[in-house]
């Protein structure tokens, strides 16, 4: 009784996909954030590199 119990709730467990949608999102939600932390470390590499030049352009004057 308490194996057939067990075996059916297992069974069960393993074919429940209520929770592959949330994995799914929460994988889509961590490269979105990837990428923007990449896309911010050049746009501030660049602006670094801009504000230098302007900044050794100005101190000619």
């Amino acid at each position: 009784m308490i194996n057939s119990i067990l075996k059916y709730r297992i069974e069960r467990f393993t074919r429940g996909n209520s929770g592959a949608v949330t994995v799914d999102w929460v994988v889509l939600s961590a490269a979105v954030v990837a990428l923007a932390i990449g896309a911010v470390n050049v746009i501030l590499g660049d602006v670094s590199g801009l504000a230098n030049a302007i900044e050794g352009v100005m101190d000619l004057f």
